[in-house]
């Protein structure tokens, strides 16, 4: 349905004190960070930890949620239909392609279209970059892009900073590792543009064939992210607050150019040695060995809180998405 949301959180007010305050992401898409603006993320997040600390189930009620996975998925698509079911809301949908019309020939736009019809909002996982875009063009309902190939996964940046928020007690002011592959990374490519509504300081670790694309590292500077490139996750771990693992895409290599790079970022407890007290370790899952697991039971490990908030961002996401206020939400 293609809103700007960006322009309507722009315009929006701020005053909390309000006993109704107006809901700025009603009606909207959430296809990219870059379409974000940093009114709709606090909003996000503060609607998050409300739902988070204080359970609501039915902001969904009578409402049917189709959840439309062409390519695996574990975490996205269970916390969706976990937060979905929470909710009150109903589910439909599919986890792979193979039992579709897709594969007589059918179009993506047309099979959206007919879903369009019997949901009140589309989730969207894709193995095309720009199918959620496509998707939010063609559809009279919400479309959530729940990642569309090697390029978004605007779901997940938007959990990492909840998250990040949780653990460090703010977002401005601190220092940032992305590590591993930062060229198909869909999870980094929309964490590093979440960045820019902050001040971040970024430590880039990749092989130079894996490193955050030339365009986004143009981006970035031209609004004034600082950052720099590294070749040693040890070189960086003295200096950051979050270390954010990422694993290679292996869906996106020939076998014999994922055996030659798999091994290259691979974090033990030992190189923890040196980290800050503050330090936490994120990772967008699955790993596959980018992270030995004798680092799960050192006080910098995560991930697994990272993966449970998934729940609450995708809580308030639906429930923004879906109602039209919610300073009544906290309402006994």
């Amino acid at each position: 349905m293609a809103r700007i949301y960006a322009e309507a959180c722009a315009s929006s007010t701020n005053n909390e004190s309000d006993s109704v305050m107006e809901n700025i992401l009603q009606g909207s898409d959430i296809i990219s960070m870059q379409d974000m603006s940093l009114a709709c993320i606090q909003l996000i997040l503060k609607t998050a930890a409300e739902l988070k600390a204080k359970p609501k189930t039915d902001l969904l009620k009578n409402k049917v949620i189709a959840h439309c996975f062409f390519e695996p998925s574990t975490r996205t698509r269970l916390s969706f239909e976990s937060a979905t079911l929470r909710l009150g809301g109903n589910v439909i949908g599919f986890s792979s392609d193979e039992a579709l019309s897709i594969r007589k020939g059918e179009t993506l736009q047309d099979t959206i279209r007919v879903i369009s019809s019997y949901a009140d909002l589309i989730i969207i996982r894709h193995p095309k970059e720009g199918s959620a875009r496509l998707a939010a063009d063609v559809s009279d309902k919400p479309v959530i892009n729940a990642g569309d190939g090697a390029n978004q996964h605007p779901t997940q940046a938007l959990l990492d900073l909840f998250t990040i928020q949780e653990c460090q007690h703010r977002l401005d002011g601190l220092a940032i590792a992305l590590v591993g592959d930062l060229k198909y990374g869909r999870t980094i490519h929309s964490f590093a543009e979440a960045c820019m509504l902050f001040d971040i300081r970024l430590f880039l670790v990749a092989p130079d064939a894996l490193a955050l694309p030339e365009a986004l590292c143009d981006t970035l500077k031209k609004v004034g992210v600082r950052f720099s490139f590294h070749q040693s996750i040890e070189e960086v771990i003295p200096k950051v607050d979050i270390l954010y693992m990422s694993r290679i895409q292996q869906e996106r290599f020939s076998d014999i150019e994922y055996q030659r790079i798999r091994h290259q970022y691979v974090l033990t407890e030992s190189m923890l040695s040196l980290a800050k007290s503050n330090l936490k370790i994120l990772h967008p899952l699955p790993r596959v060995n980018e992270i030995d697991v004798g680092v799960d039971k050192t006080p910098y490990a995560h991930y697994f809180e990272q993966a449970a908030n998934g729940l609450y961002v995708r809580q308030a996401l639906l429930t923004l998405l879906l109602n039209k206020s919610f300073g009544e939400w906290n309402d006994e």
